[in-house]
């Protein structure tokens, strides 16, 4: 008799991934300026590090908040007791506002239409058990965010199907890449219940144009399927085009509701406090949807994974603070901007550039294909085990987010400080540099060897020449 379930037992979390390995080899060395210095610097953590000071200062000034009080009576007991995992109304409405605010006041948001979740993981692997049986699958445009194998898959038994994206047109979802997916699903022998992107994108950090969202759009209605958009990094977008999420698409076209199919009701939104404020520790993630049945059956999920009436209390303060959200927000962009452009301009110096459309997020899509031995993906890890081990840089390489192409890596920058980040720099300068030098030692050894060996065939070909002119 089996003591263990199969789940258990099974090895489809994910977690063999490069993506997560380099994680691993990360803790067991991980740099300390004064520690560690030679240790591997963490740069496949997408964390948000850069305006801790601002929320400290926020907590400092509001000392009432952090103790859990309230005109300066303790409501701690009221937030430790049994609380509806409905979540509360205060922080709620707090949430949708700060939503609204990110994207410009654009659209808003119902609080009626939220569930709280989690954090974002939480609430995409919540919609895949509201959307889709065992089996069915979604499709995601590639690269994707390596998480989602684990996220979507794992307990769901729900299979992803790539959209097939190249750099060619800097990884944009085109409409023939879209029927391809459907087709190759279908190939499978898959029902396809819909289509997850992140927008903006992980890894790449782009935002999606109008073009490819309405594409996206008239997909799932013709198609009769739905959408998910992945929305966590939308407070991120630090340079034009600016951020479109699906919701201002959805309100900007009136065909939506016609014939009696209202696409409105298979959209649906993820978001999350980890990227945007860097709480990914206060596990604060939600699912906007104006699908009742979804938002009745996700709230009655969400009891599995709550979000702390500690936390909400203390969030829904600080989000009402509408003169603190404003200037987070636009501060935030400002060292966002400042820290992407350390990074371009550190690999620019190493002779290495990165994807030319970067807009948002807190990491960049570097090009390495110049340094692989060979077009391959063989190739691709036989460099990022270099960069890993002999560089000292945790990165993550393209082939762990199911990239079409080898040589592409994602490379985070938000989360260490600006020493940290110039020192990693220097590390890929001088192994660019080095390996470089190898290969031009390689190529004059090739070279030479050529040359020897040209020589040597030239003797021995003048040599039989010589015997045969002997022998007439």
């Amino acid at each position: 008799m089996k003591l263990l379930s199969t789940k258990a037992t099974c090895n489809s979390h994910g977690q063999d991934s490069s993506y997560f390995l380099g994680w691993q080899e990360y803790e067991k060395n991980p740099y300390d300026e004064v520690l560690n210095p030679e240790g591997i610097i963490q740069m496949g953590l997408a964390e948000n590090q850069l305006s801790f000071d601002l929320l400290e200062s926020w907590l400092a000034k509001n000392p009432d908040v952090a103790g859990f009080k309230s005109d300066g009576k303790s409501i701690f007991r009221e937030l430790a007791l049994f609380q509806d995992y409905h979540g509360l109304p205060s922080f709620k409405k707090a949430l949708v506002d700060f939503m609204a605010e990110i994207r410009g006041n654009k659209v808003t948001f119902d609080a009626n239409h939220i569930v709280l979740t989690a954090g974002a993981t939480s609430a995409n692997e919540t919609l895949m058990f509201c959307l889709a049986e065992l089996g069915d699958a979604f499709l995601l445009p590639t690269p994707y965010y390596p998480g989602f194998d684990r996220d979507l898959k794992w307990r769901t038994g729900v299979e992803i199907v790539p959209i097939q994206c190249t750099s060619s047109n800097n990884f944009q979802i085109t409409e023939a890449a879209l029927k391809q997916a459907y087709q190759e699903a279908k190939k499978r022998n898959l029902r396809v219940k819909g289509v997850l992107v992140t927008n903006p994108s992980n890894p790449l950090g782009t935002t999606m144009s109008r073009s490819e969202l309405n594409l996206l759009v008239d997909f799932i209605k013709d198609k009769n399927m739905h959408l998910i958009s992945d929305e966590i990094y939308s407070g991120t977008v630090y340079n034009s085009p600016g951020f479109v999420s699906i919701m201002e698409i959805l309100k900007d076209r009136n065909d939506l509701k016609d014939c009696g199919v209202n696409v409105w009701d298979r959209v649906h939104v993820v978001y999350s406090l980890s990227k945007d404020l860097g709480l990914p520790g206060f596990r604060v993630g939600a699912i906007y949807s104006e699908n009742e049945v979804v938002v009745a059956a996700a709230t009655k999920m969400s009891s599995f994974g709550l979000v702390s009436s500690q936390t909400q209390y203390l969030l829904s303060a600080m989000l009402g603070d509408k003169k603190f959200t404003k200037n987070y927000i636009s501060e935030n962009l400002k060292r966002l901007k400042r820290r992407q452009r350390n990074l371009v301009s550190g690999l620019q110096k190493a002779g290495i550039s990165c994807l030319k459309t970067n807009n948002a997020g807190l990491f960049c899509w570097v090009d390495m294909r110049h340094l692989l031995h060979s077009n391959t993906f063989e190739a691709e890890m036989v460099l990022w085990k270099k960069i890993l081990y002999d560089v000292r840089l945790n990165i993550s390489p393209g082939s762990s987010c199911h990239c079409t192409e080898p040589g592409w890596f994602r490379m985070c920058f938000a989360n260490m400080s600006e020493e940290t980040l110039n020192l990693a720099m220097k590390r890929l300068k001088t192994f660019v540099q080095e390996s470089n030098h190898d290969n031009g030692c390689t190529t004059k050894r090739v070279q030479s060897s050529r040359r020897k060996s040209l020589s040597n065939w030239v003797f021995r070909l003048s040599s039989r020449e010589h015997r045969e002119q002997e022998q007439r």
